[in-house]
């Protein structure tokens, strides 16, 4: 039997379960889209707590099934699988839209559109590091839900709706082809674990390899995954793939944020430029 909590979340039980009324099971893509932020001014991120606080407090009316942090890969569960949760408008008659299948579990990514994490702004949900996303899916998956997208993956804020196939496919639906719903989110999703090629992996060139002034596309590659890791410390883009001051702050922020999320406990030198290996190996640099 498949677990009604997820593995590994935070369980907030809010109470008032109720059970769905059978058929294709489904989840549901959504995104908090709590701020109104443009290129041009990103706002911060709202912290995982207020939302955590909202979702089992004043907000239980609306509370996902999950709220999931693609920063972080934090989660926290408010309702068990079995139940309905209340993230979409249901209007009288018709499809009871938290309730059509034999699961719909709604899922809330804490995101919205030019967020702002550790100084750098993320235009699209898939542009985040996406972390927890392959432990998300496989829970979904264990309830049978199908990895698919029926009305099409999300690519941009644009509704698509279409009673016929929601009520007879099973797989993920935007919030934007929800019937009865007029949200356009969630606007991007990442893609199915295993769906996409592995991208291969550059292996470590050795410390004495990383000296100021290389150029290479590898350099150009390190930059890259340095800023979706959200330890972007480059004053630009220019020359990215030259080694600078913008690569040794940066690496050395990614140092201090894996050893931290790891439990190395790395101090001094360890955290300094240049690369090591495991830290390297950990940031799953392509190969150009």
């Amino acid at each position: 039997m498949s677990d009604l909590w997820m593995p590994g979340g935070e369980v907030l039980d809010i109470g008032d379960h109720a059970p769905t009324d059978g058929g294709t099971a489904k989840a549901i893509a959504h995104i908090t889209w709590d701020r109104n932020a443009t290129k041009a001014k990103p706002l911060d991120l709202v912290p995982f707590a207020t939302l955590r606080s909202y979702f089992s407090g004043n907000g239980k009316g609306s509370a996902p099934h999950i709220l999931w942090d693609p920063f972080t890969g934090r989660i926290a569960q408010f309702v068990p699988a079995n139940s309905r949760s209340k993230s979409l408008v249901d209007t009288p008659g018709g499809t009871r839209t938290n309730r059509a299948g034999s699961v719909v579990l709604q899922v809330e990514a804490l995101f919205f559109p030019w967020a702002r994490v550790n100084g750098t702004a993320y235009e699209t949900l898939r542009d985040t590091p996406c972390k927890g996303w392959e432990e998300l899916h496989a829970w979904v998956a264990s309830h049978g839900v199908a990895s698919s997208w029926p009305m099409g993956k999300p690519d941009g804020f644009v509704s698509r709706r279409d009673e016929r196939i929601w009520r007879i496919r099973s797989g993920w639906f935007g919030h934007a082809q929800v019937p009865e719903n007029d949200h356009t989110d969630p606007g991007s999703w990442p893609d199915f674990p295993g769906t996409q090629p592995k991208p291969s992996l550059a292996p470590f060139p050795g410390a004495a390899w990383f000296v100021t002034g290389r150029q290479s596309p590898l350099v150009a590659a390190m930059h890259d995954r340095l800023v979706a890791e959200g330890c972007d410390r480059y004053q630009s883009s220019r020359d990215k793939d030259v080694i600078g001051s913008g690569d040794v702050a940066s690496y050395e922020a990614w140092q201090a944020t894996y050893s931290k999320d790891n439990g190395k406990g790395w101090s001094g030198p360890a955290l300094q430029w240049p690369p090591g290996p495991e830290s390297w190996n950990a940031l799953r640099v392509p190969t150009s």
